[in-house]
């Protein structure tokens, strides 16, 4: 496991299939962005969003704009984990060699952000985005996320975004950890980075340049705002300590 730089370049053939799935909802304002970036990476991706039954026209454009659209499985909020599952049981459904995410409301994204994490596929198992951001983003990650990785695992500690929602692996490895049962709420990117490494794959990161996202200016003068996904991942992280037998891993931290 480790940090890497993945240089922009093709490394699969033209019958590699990569499917990138944009979990969405009420992204009405950048997903026509998000797919018509997409679309222009030099893998060639299909393009499957996930809508979790939006109130205005993210489905709509996402499917004038050459999108599968599929509903998630269940009509709740939050529940990024089961957006996620469902994308992922269509995209091995529909026999992807690459299965990439990316979140939806990204207002920079760009075809090198894909091209990177597919290529870093071509050796490793699992490849996450990390970017720059403003300093007041990224709350949950700075004060739960990272500080109980530390605490429990360790050796994953060096990640940038344990919560990154830019993350591509392959078809293989996601079956194998769906078959783990991953959450249903905002916990399911650090469990994806946890399950991933405990179970032996081969996790690193790589740089993505600076990250725009519209989803901050809800909350960049209320963090308060993230408390549920704060608790989501706080207690995935203690759950999956349990799980690995890693509770007494928190009497190495100094207080």
């Amino acid at each position: 496991m480790g940090v890497g730089f993945v240089p922009s370049m093709s490394k699969h053939t033209t019958s590699t299939k990569t499917i990138v799935i944009f979990p969405a909802k009420n992204e009405e304002a950048t997903i026509e962005h998000v797919i018509a970036t997409a679309k222009k990476s030099n893998s060639n991706p299909e393009i499957i969003v996930v809508d979790a039954y939006s109130s205005d026209k993210t489905a709509e454009i996402a499917h004038a704009t050459g999108a599968k659209v599929i509903q998630q499985d269940a009509k709740m909020f939050p529940a990024k984990g089961v957006a996620m599952k469902t994308g992922l049981n269509e995209a091995i459904d529909g026999d992807a060699d690459f299965i990439l995410f990316l979140d939806a409301d990204i207002k920079n994204l760009t075809p090198d952000w894909i091209d990177k994490l597919v290529d870093g596929c071509a050796n490793c198992d699992m490849v996450r985005g990390y970017y720059q951001r403003h300093t007041r983003d990224a709350a949950v990650t700075k004060l739960i996320a990272r500080p109980m990785l530390h605490a429990f695992f360790p050796e994953l500690s060096h990640f940038e975004q344990p919560l990154s929602g830019e993350v591509c692996a392959r078809k293989d490895v996601w079956k194998a950890l769906l078959a783990k049962n991953p959450p249903d709420g905002w916990g399911i990117d650090v469990w994806f980075l946890i399950e991933a490494a405990m179970s032996g794959y081969q996790v690193k990161e790589i740089f993505l340049g600076n990250k725009e996202h519209t989803s901050f200016e809800d909350y960049r003068d209320d963090i308060g705002k993230l408390s549920k996904m704060a608790e989501q991942v706080e207690f995935t992280i203690i759950k999956e300590a349990f799980n690995h037998g890693r509770t007494g891993a928190h009497k190495e931290v100094k207080i």
